[in-house]
């Protein structure tokens, strides 16, 4: 029976992990510095 709950426990652990990962990233920000977007082709 413990062997059983270890498993079950780890496999709990395991799911709640892999659900964690996911989640919506915020919106990029754009650094200072950056030419993007530019035309091409570049003359």
């Amino acid at each position: 029976m413990t062997r059983r709950w270890v498993v079950v426990a780890l496999m709990a652990m395991a799911m709640a992990v892999s659900l964690a990962a996911c989640g919506k990233k915020g919106l990029p920000e754009i650094p200072d510095d950056s030419t993007y977007p530019r035309q091409y082709p570049r003359e």
